[in-house]
This record gives C-alpha cells, structure tokens and sequence, in this order.
C-alpha cells in the first residue's frame, strides 16, 4: 500500500559483502533510486540496473528505493531487494538470477560427512568464500543463527545462495526452522537444489515425516526427480528416547545427528569437555543410526580456540562409531578430517583383510583367515569402508584394488 516502508539487510560498522534496502511505495513519481556505495563509481551503474530491473519484475512502479551497498554480490542485492518488495507486496513471483553450472544434481546418500559447517543464513559475508576450506558440506542456517524478526529476509539470501553461491564441491545443506515455519522454509529451498535438509529437535517419527511429505509434494509441484536427504537432529531426552523411530522414519534419510548444545539444557546439566554427560546419547545415536542403516552424525564442538580439545573430542567420537560431525568455524575443519580419517596404520591393516579376503574368495573359500584370526563379514565391512574413505580423501591411491571392487 502507499506510503508504507520495508526495511531488510544489514548497515553499519564492519558490514562486509551485504547491503541495506529500504523501499517506500508511492503514488507517482516512478522509481526514486538512492545508492550509497564506496564503489559507486565502478558498480554503480551495474547495482542500479539490477534494481531496476527487480522493481519492474514485481510492476512496483512509484517508489523510494534507498541502497546503502557494502560490496554485496548480485545475488546478495537481489535477495535483500525481493525481500524488501514481498514485505509490502503480496505475489507469487520469483526474481532468480542464472543458476550456476556447479550448483546443481544430486549426492549420495552415504555421502562422506566428516564435517558440516554452518553459516548463518542471513550473514552473506561469510558464506562467499567457505566452499574454499574443503568442508564435506556447507549449512546454511535459517534456524538458531538467525533472529526470528530477520528469517523472513534470510529466506532469500538461502534460496539465491543455492543457486548462486560457489560450494567448492561442498553438499548443499539447510537447517529449517522447527514445525510450520520449517514446513514454509521448504519453498524456498526445495526447487533450489539443496542437497540435504537438516530438521531441527526432531522428538519423533511424525517431526521427519512431515518434513519428508512436504518435499515429496513440493517435488512434484516443480517436476523435480534430485534426491534430497534428510538430516534430524536429536537435541532433547525424548528424542534420545525415540532415536530409531527417528532414525527409521523415511528412505529418504541419509543421517542422523544430536545437538548436545539443546539436549544438556534438556537434561538440565551443563556440557563439558569429558562428555560424561551425553555418553548415554550419543551411544543411543550411534546404535539407532547403525540399526536404521544411516550415518550417526556427531554434535558441533563449541570451543573454536583449543584445537587440541577438539582433536581429543573427534578421536573419542570416532570411537563411539560416528562418521563425521558439526563445525562453527573452518579452522575445525581440518582437525575434524585429520581425526576422523583412518590412519595409517589403520589402513594398512584395511588392507591386508581386503586382500585376504579377495584371495579366499577367488579360492572358492566360505572362511577367510588372515594369520591365525578369523575373519567375518562385519570385519571385512569395516576394512572395506576404511579403504573407501582413504581413497576419497587422497591419502590411498585412488585405484586401489578398484576401491575394493567397488565396495564388494
């Protein structure tokens, strides 16, 4: 309506690769553009064109449109000036840039998930260069990370994000915002080739398959055959409790992770750096996971400083049987790898199974034997699995024995 202002975006000091949008609707006078930007005199006109060319898209034909421009991307601008529009203007439209080439298809389901790095949906500046610390998936959160009066504008930034941003090969993931306004988070992301959807204090079977029915339906709204992976996350007691029913709850399912930040305030206990506390859930993860066929995801390590506590916390999660876990900051991201990934010795031995096992095989043999041991199926699993993760992070020459003849 005339005359009503909508504000998004971020301003003031230390802003970095974003912008600030005001726009005022009114009743004559065309499009009053405003631009304030230190590089005006290069991207100007560029910056104004792009906005012009939104306010047209949307027929918004008399208005004030003020930019203050702090170096932000295309899809950046464009984000935070569709959000400004839809504040006042209620329309179905999409205003969407050329998609990247990279940014499209489907991943795995048993995809490696050493490590996840999350990035608060509304904070581009630190979205635009994260594909380049090597994380096996980048989050884009639109849940605890962003301000609830600030996740209506961080819908956009994710959506164009998606198709926009360079992962660097990462998976592209989302966190959803819990219950309805998760289910309204779908629209933005679903047709936008997000890989995985991590679904936040799930407490139960229904949590996920609501999430699950949503996509189905959305996918078949936009005709879209891209698998979408389901992440929950375990962050109370009774979701603890209800672990397998979670865990089982949809093939679309890829992992499954616990939020120990939630789940110790849950208890009412504090987190430490032990973890005697959560010893009990995060084994509940780990065995519910395994019996559901999905991968048991480890929570994030909140002390960014201590490296040394964090390479500690990655061995002992490696012990519990995870296969990968959170990180809030790209310096983790190497230490998470490192900690996770077999060693050598490790390796070594992976190997000698494989290969007593391809010998008895190719010998018409039921039992394989490596020394005086024997060994079972469960074992020979776990060498192959090694080999595979040793080959996919380059510390194993990437024939070797044919990735275990493709995973036997």
């Amino acid at each position: 309506m005339t005359g009503e202002k909508a504000m998004v975006g971020n301003r003031g000091r230390g802003t970095k690769s974003d912008c600030y949008v005001e726009l005022e609707l009114k009743a004559s006078g065309g499009i009053r553009l405003e631009l304030k930007s230190k590089v005006k005199s290069l991207y100007g006109k560029a910056i104004s064109k792009l906005a012009r060319e939104i306010m047209s898209f949307f027929e918004v034909r008399d208005a004030n449109l003020l930019i203050e421009d702090f170096g932000a991307v295309d899809f950046v601008l464009a984000a935070r000036i569709e959000a400004c529009v839809k504040k006042l203007i209620n329309t179905d439209k999409e205003f969407l840039l050329p998609r990247l080439d990279t940014n499209a298809g489907s991943t795995e389901r048993s995809a490696f998930r050493f490590s996840r790095l999350y990035l608060p949906g509304n904070s581009p500046k630190l979205m635009l260069n994260a594909g380049l610390h090597k994380p096996n998936g980048l989050i884009l959160d639109l849940e605890d990370a962003v301000a609830p009066e600030k996740k209506h504008e961080a819908r956009f930034v994710v959506r164009n994000a998606l198709r926009n941003l360079d992962f660097y090969g990462a998976e592209r993931m989302v966190r959803i915002n819990q219950g309805e306004m998760g289910i309204e988070d779908l629209e933005y992301i679903v047709s936008q080739n997000a890989n995985l959807i991590l679904i936040p204090k799930s407490e139960s079977a229904d949590d996920v398959l609501a999430v699950d029915e949503a996509v189905r339906k959305l996918k078949a709204k936009n005709n879209s055959s891209q698998d979408i992976w389901l992440m929950p996350i375990i962050e109370s007691a009774k979701g603890v409790i209800n672990a397998y029913k979670i865990a089982a709850a949809s093939k679309n399912i890829s992992s499954v992770a616990i939020g120990l930040e939630d789940y110790t305030a849950d208890l009412g206990t504090q987190r430490t750096s032990e973890g005697n506390e959560s010893f009990f859930a995060r084994s509940m993860v780990v065995n519910a996971a395994r019996a559901a066929g999905v991968q048991p995801i480890d929570s994030v390590f909140s002390d960014v400083s201590d490296m040394e506590a964090l390479a500690r916390n990655v061995r002992k999660s490696k012990r519990l049987g995870f296969d990968g876990m959170g990180c809030i900051h790209p310096r983790q991201i190497k230490v998470i790898h490192e900690n996770f990934a077999p060693s050598a010795m490790e390796i070594e031995k992976a190997k000698r199974i494989f290969l007593a096992f391809k010998e008895a095989r190719a010998n018409g043999l039921g039992v394989v034997s490596l020394g005086t041991k024997m060994i079972d199926a469960p074992v020979v699993k776990r060498a192959v699995n090694a080999i595979t993760v040793a080959v996919n992070i380059g510390v194993l020459d990437k024939d070797w024995e044919m990735q275990a003849e493709s995973q036997v």
